[in-house]
C-alpha cells in the first residue's frame, strides 16, 4: 500500500467529505496510512486481514475511556471497509509539547497493567501472539528475500511460539498494550496519552516490558533511559528468567515485518539482511536500524 492507494481508500470511505479526503496530510505510512485532517486523525489498514483488528481497536479505545486510562479516543464506534481497506476515526490529539521518553511509557504501562481483564465478551482481547504476522509479512516480502532467510525465520517462529507457550510468568498475566514503546505515547499539555491500540492483548505483562530491553540491546536505547523505564515500572523484565525467549520471538517478528517492505525499499532489503545475518550468528550485539 503506498499513499495514493490509502488516500484513494479514504475517499471511498466517505469518513470525511470528498475535499477534506484529498487534502488530509499523511502522518505516517506502515501497517496503517494515517491522515490528519482538522480535528480528527484516519487510519487506513493495509488489506482486509486487519478489519477485526480495526473493529477490536475502537472497542478497546472505548472500554479504556470507561477506565480512565489516559489513551487516543475514537470518533466513530465501527470501522468501516473500503476498498479492501479497513478504515477508522479518532479524535485527533493536541499537538505534542515534548517528545515522549521511556519513564512517560512505564507510567503508563503501570496503569494498564493494574486493570483486570475486562468482563466484556464482546471486546475479544486476544492472546499476544507477536508471531502471527510472520507468514503474512513473509508471503508480502515474496521474491524480495532470499528463500532461506525466510524459512530459517519460519523455524524461529515455530521454536519460539512453542517455548513461550511453556512460561512461567512473574507477573500476573492481563491486558498488555502489545506494542509498548515511546512512539507509542504522545505527550500533550495534559500528559502522556497511550496511542495505536490495535496490539492490545490479555497475555503475559512480560511482554511489554521485554520491548524495551530489546530496544536498549538492539536499537541504541541509552542505558539511562532504559533504567529510567524500569525505575519507574519498578521492576526489570531482565531479572526474569523467561525474558530471552520473549527477546527471540519478538527479534523474529521484527525480521519478518522489515521483510514485508523489501519489495519497494532497497533499505529494508538491506536491513532484513542484517537481522537474519545477526540471528545466524547468535550475535547478540549487531545494532539494527530503521529502514
Amino acid at each position: 500500500m503506498d499513499e495514493a492507494r490509502a488516500r484513494y481508500a479514504l475517499t471511498a470511505a466517505e469518513v470525511l467529505p470528498a475535499a477534506t479526503a484529498r487534502e488530509a496530510r499523511l502522518l505516517a505510512l506502515g501497517e496503517n496510512a494515517v491522515f490528519a485532517a482538522g480535528d480528527l486523525v484516519v487510519k487506513v489498514g493495509r488489506d482486509t486481514e486487519l478489519l477485526a483488528r480495526a473493529h477490536r481497536e475502537l472497542r478497546v479505545a472505548h472500554w479504556l475511556a470507561e477506565a480512565g486510562v489516559p489513551a487516543v479516543r475514537a470518533a466513530a464506534d465501527e470501522a468501516t471497509l473500503a476498498e479492501g481497506h479497513p478504515v477508522t476515526v479518532w479524535h485527533r490529539l493536541p499537538d505534542a509539547v515534548r517528545t515522549a521518553e521511556p519513564r512517560d511509557l512505564a507510567e503508563l504501562l503501570r496503569l494498564v497493567h493494574a486493570l483486570p481483564t475486562p468482563p466484556d465478551p464482546t471486546l475479544g482481547l486476544p492472546p499476544r501472539d507477536l508471531l502471527s504476522g510472520v507468514e503474512r509479512w513473509l508471503r508480502l516480502a515474496g521474491d524480495a528475500v532470499d528463500a532461506a532467510d525466510a524459512a530459517y525465520l519460519r523455524d524461529r517462529r515455530d521454536g519460539f511460539a512453542a517455548a513461550a507457550a511453556a512460561l512461567t510468568p512473574h507477573l500476573p498475566p492481563g491486558p498488555i498494550h502489545g506494542d509498548a514503546l515511546p512512539r507509542n505515547v504522545h505527550v500533550g499539555p495534559d500528559g502522556p496519552v497511550l496511542v495505536d491500540l490495535e496490539t492490545f492483548s490479555a497475555d503475559l505483562r512480560e511482554h511489554d516490558l521485554v520491548v524495551m530491553a530489546l530496544s536498549r540491546d538492539r536499537y541504541g536505547l541509552p542505558a539511562a533511559a532504559y533504567d529510567s523505564f524500569t525505575t519507574t515500572y519498578g521492576w526489570d523484565v531482565r531479572d526474569w528468567n523467561g525474558w530471552d525467549v520473549l527477546r527471540g520471538a519478538r527479534e523474529t517478528a521484527s525480521c519478518a515485518w522489515v521483510a514485508q517492505h523489501a519489495p519497494d525499499h532497497p533499505k529494508a532489503r538491506t536491513e532484513f539482511r542484517r537481522r537474519v545475518a545477526s540471528l545466524r550468528d547468535g550475535d547478540v550485539t549487531v545494532r539494527w536500524y530503521p529502514f
